[in-house]
């Protein structure tokens, strides 16, 4: 009987880098025919796990959590038992090391790429890193140092890590959720919205985006005015509040999640959004005209700088955070109301998007196995 490879896939902490690590744990299946065995390392209390085994995938926790930026006595309590979780992490991916023996480790960001990547190194275990943003953060410029191979997303990643490590991916998108050809009257029957008005969606990540949220409150009556109906994605903490402004708002259809994105793509004439490196790559496929408001929190501001490479190319509109209320009501309408924009915005944008990114990844992977095993050169 044929011995199955082992791989690992670690990171997690947001849809951003979930999403991503199932699309490549599938094409590694797919690469191998099921002749493999994925184990997925997470952070506990995150949400990959509970994501990833709802993919159907197997997945064991660490204890772990990231450095905390803002100041608070909390968040000063927190950084200070940090040094022992990380301690307590490693012992953690000792164990899961020892009982699943990989042959190589796949890291897609989030606080468990850390310690299941210093761990491979140590064990002189391939790893390679997936680098979702225009601008990497410290972890990873760390990391890069003894990865393999390092999967990018964006041209000039040489100012991060070693140009000989660094390969031109993409960013792996789930291909049910861009799948949008010929649904968008299933789309409207699904979200109830009208096919005879122009459909705005709002998505402010898999957590929801409060300041993006208070804007579209704050613009209801005007979007109302304008007969522009919405379907608006507000995570689960500003749910409630979201409902009860848009009550008196017959056409705005509040959700906390989007399960069905391909769905809410193909209904939208117009996305506002966050700027995560995923989303973006979602949205370059799906060439719809887009508002950016990246988050003004993320590392580095890699939001920002996410965002901004698209609007260097006239692929989308950009509003700082810090402008959201004040600016962003006034830009939807007037941007839907520009179809000349609204067309270029969405010419510029589809022509960004890159093929197979999941599947470029798991061949790379195969690669650092293949090494491992002694059939050839990295």
């Amino acid at each position: 009987m044929k011995e199955h490879t082992k791989i690992i896939i670690s990171g997690g902490g947001t849809g951003g880098h979930i999403f991503p690590a199932i699309a490549i744990a599938r094409a590694l299946q797919e690469e191998l025919s099921g002749e493999v065995d994925i184990l997925f390392v997470g952070a506990r209390g995150k949400m990959e796990m509970e994501k990833v085994p709802e993919a159907g995938f197997p997945i064991k926790g660490v204890d772990i959590a990231g450095i905390q930026r803002s100041f608070s006595l909390k968040n000063i309590i927190k950084n200070m038992v940090l040094p022992f979780k990380m301690w307590k992490s490693m012992k953690q991916t000792r164990k899961i090391f020892d009982d699943f023996s990989p042959d190589a480790v796949a890291g897609v960001g989030g606080f468990a790429s850390w310690s299941t990547l210093r761990y491979a190194s140590k064990k002189r275990i391939p790893y390679l890193i997936q680098e979702q943003n225009s601008y990497a953060g410290i972890t990873n410029k760390k990391l890069a140092l003894k990865a393999s191979k390092i999967c990018v997303a964006y041209n000039n990643m040489e100012r991060f890590f070693p140009k000989e490590k660094i390969i031109l991916t993409g960013n792996p998108v789930r291909p049910e959720v861009i799948d949008i050809e010929g649904k968008r009257a299933e789309a409207l029957n699904f979200f109830n919205l009208s096919s005879d008005k122009k459909t705005l969606l709002v998505i402010g990540g898999s957590l929801g985006a409060s300041s993006l949220n208070r804007a579209i409150e704050s613009g209801l009556a005007a979007f109302q005015q304008s007969d522009l109906q919405i379907v608006w994605q507000t995570g689960a903490l500003d749910v409630q509040q979201a409902t009860e402004a848009a009550k008196a708002f017959p056409d705005v259809h509040v959700v906390s999640f989007i399960k069905k994105m391909d769905l809410a793509y193909a209904a939208a004439d117009m996305i506002v959004s966050r700027a995560g490196a995923i989303a973006i790559s979602e949205l370059c496929h799906i060439g719809k005209p887009v508002i950016f408001v990246p988050y003004p929190y993320a590392a580095e501001n890699h939001q920002y700088k996410n965002a901004l490479a698209l609007v260097e190319k006239q692929a989308a509109h950009l509003i700082p955070d810090a402008k959201v209320t004040a600016e962003l009501p006034t830009a939807i309408i007037t941007l839907l109301n520009d179809e000349a924009k609204t067309t270029l915005f969405s010419q510029n944008i589809k022509t960004l998007a890159t093929n197979n990114a999941a599947g470029k990844i798991a061949g790379e992977v195969m690669r650092l196995v293949k090494c491992k095993k002694g059939g050839g050169d990295e």
